[in-house]
């Protein structure tokens, strides 16, 4: 890893409801990927209101950490099975970067993880089980209907970028972050 980066802005979390926000049709895309790859608490369906999470709040931090790879890493190759390997290390590695997230909280707001949660080596919903650690786990953007894609390029001017024929994406961006101002 050449270098970790951290991007931040500030938003009116109305504003950002009304432009970046459909959870009908990210909560399907998250509940399509909890098929293939496990159940997960952070994922859909919630026994919670969405819409009256995002209406609790005035305010949205949304904080970026962009991993760019060294240039040695972006010429090497690899086979699928180090290629995920690669890839889940990084996945293990947010879990280390939410630190940023939760010293920010307080009894006005609620971090939002840096993707799905992966505290746990499996995560219990996958047995029918409560989770074991709802005092540390936290709902990411795309579980609570935001389009991650278009928040990166139109809010910290990336696209999302993905590993593909053996080989690392330029970067890496993980996108988290804290609702405040609770209303």
């Amino acid at each position: 890893m050449s270098e970790i980066k951290k991007l931040t802005a500030d938003v009116d979390v109305d504003e950002y409801y009304e432009k970046y926000v459909d959870f009908e049709k990210f909560s399907k895309l998250c509940i399509e990927e909890q098929e293939m790859l496990g159940y997960n608490w952070s994922y859909p369906p919630f026994d919670f209101d969405v819409d009256e999470l995002w209406k609790s709040f005035n305010k949205l931090k949304l904080i970026a950490f962009k991993i760019e790879f060294s240039k040695e890493e972006l010429e090497s190759e690899f086979t699928d099975t180090e290629l995920d390997y690669v890839l889940k290390r990084f996945e293990r590695f947010k879990t280390r970067l939410m630190n940023d997230i939760y010293v920010l909280e307080n009894e006005d707001s609620q971090g939002l993880f840096l993707g799905k949660c992966a505290l746990c080596m499996k995560c219990t919903r996958e047995f029918g089980m409560p989770c074991k650690m709802p005092f540390k786990m936290r709902y990411p953007l795309e579980a609570l209907g935001a389009d991650v894609d278009r928040t990166v390029e139109d809010i910290f001017g990336y696209k999302i970028q993905y590993a593909k024929d053996g080989k690392l994406p330029e970067y890496l961006i993980f996108v988290g972050g804290l609702l405040y101002e609770r209303k």
